[in-house]
């Protein structure tokens, strides 16, 4: 067996059912589950009406590739919402249809990394989506974490890495949006990061799965490619974005999503998936087609996580240290004790579940940048989300 499996750490969920049991919370109260990041709002109907018709196309092997329609459709929702010069995101060359970010992210790390080089590393934020650290750890390299705390707006510090550390690192991860914290990286920032990559030779991979769950419709997040294009990088060179159906439209269990970028990246990446066999059915290929090319579905969704994020806040008042993320539907309040403590103690008396921040983050010689913060993913209803808010409101009045 792969030894580098006796490394991996038990996931935040497995961790969270443990310091649950046995609690008993009171049997009058609906549960409500703030704990896991799956959108609860509809998905669109053209979506599943495109999947219904095309469900034929299961008695036909799906090519790796994907239908050319599908990568099409992706290279052009990239252009249109980065900013990219038209024809320098080819969907021929550039773009690959994934089941969904999660098995794309850890499929490209076995193809990013190099073991046969001495003490190879993947650099991450800290805390971070823990397909990163797994990723890492099974393809042979060393994790390494990148502490984002509220004193530097809830990301990573690149000035602070070491040159050492640079020389040794392959892949940096960066989540814009962040997970959990909801920062958004400026174009300036992942420009200079860009910079950083050109010199120490490392390649970055943004996962961008939030980056339509936003507020301002004016300002939506920037991202990797659109950073590219700001310097004139239109060969998009040691860069690759992941994005996903899941959140912007409420399409988790389709699996779908796209990784896009640097040519000879994805070439590589290409001739890994033909031998992992994940290519995307035919009919979950036709409800994607009709779900990237479709904006209004999206803008709705982002007006009802605005309705959410305005109730909870408000309810919520300063009853926790909390502040309205960037973008994303997470909250990520302070808490008057352990999140371990805190988290558990509100299951048993309120039958609420958020998860303690400390488990989406590693210990470093700065400390965990997640102890004493939880996180709530606000993909309950409306009502739901209110009710959470009120319980919890109640819960730290009363205890604290």
């Amino acid at each position: 067996m792969n030894p580098n499996l006796d490394l991996l750490q038990p996931y935040p969920f497995e961790k969270l059912r443990q310091l649950k049991a046995g609690a008993q919370p009171p049997a009058e109260l609906e549960h409500i589950a703030l704990s896991i990041g799956e959108p609860k709002h509809p998905a669109p109907q053209f979506a599943l009406d495109a999947l219904s018709n095309q469900l034929a196309t299961i008695a036909n092997y799906p090519v790796t590739l994907g239908l050319p329609e599908l990568r099409e459709a992706c290279a052009d929702w990239s252009t249109r919402r980065f900013n990219l010069k038209p024809g320098t995101l080819s969907s021929e060359t550039q773009v690959l249809p994934v089941n969904g970010t999660r098995e794309a992210l850890f499929a490209f790390v076995q193809v990013a990394v190099d073991s046969s080089q001495p003490s190879p590393s993947v650099l991450m934020p800290n805390p971070f989506y823990q397909i990163y650290e797994g990723a890492a750890i099974l393809a042979g390299a060393k994790p390494v974490f990148l502490n984002c705390t509220e004193e530097n707006g809830f990301l990573c510090d690149f000035d602070r890495v070491p040159a050492a550390t640079w020389k040794a690192c392959q892949l940096l991860f960066i989540c814009n949006p962040g997970n959990p914290t909801g920062a958004v990286m400026s174009l300036e920032q992942q420009i200079k990061l860009i910079e950083l990559a050109d010199e120490h030779d490392f390649i970055i991979a943004s996962d961008e799965c939030y980056s339509e769950l936003y507020f301002d419709e004016h300002t939506p997040p920037p991202g990797l490619l659109q950073a590219c294009a700001a310097m004139g990088r239109d060969d998009y060179k040691r860069c690759v974005i992941f994005h996903s159906l899941s959140k912007r439209s409420n399409l988790p269990g389709l699996r779908s999503g796209f990784v896009a970028g640097d040519q000879a990246i994805i070439e590589k990446f290409y001739q890994y998936r033909t031998y992992h066999g994940c290519a995307m059915p035919l009919f979950a290929q036709a409800a994607s087609i009709a779900a990237w090319r479709d904006e209004t579905h999206v803008v709705e969704n982002r007006e009802l996580y605005r309705q959410k994020f305005d109730r909870v806040l408000a309810i919520l008042g300063d009853s926790l240290p909390v502040i309205r993320p960037d973008a994303s539907f997470y909250l990520w309040p302070q808490t008057p004790v352990s999140d371990t403590e805190f988290a558990r103690d509100l299951f048993a008396e309120q039958h609420v579940t958020v998860l303690p921040g400390s488990y989406l983050a590693r210990s470093t010689a700065d400390g965990n940048p997640g102890s004493q913060r939880i996180r709530m993913a606000l993909v309950a209803s409306l009502d739901e989300c209110e009710q959470a808010a009120q319980r919890l409101r109640a819960f730290v009045e009363a205890r604290y």
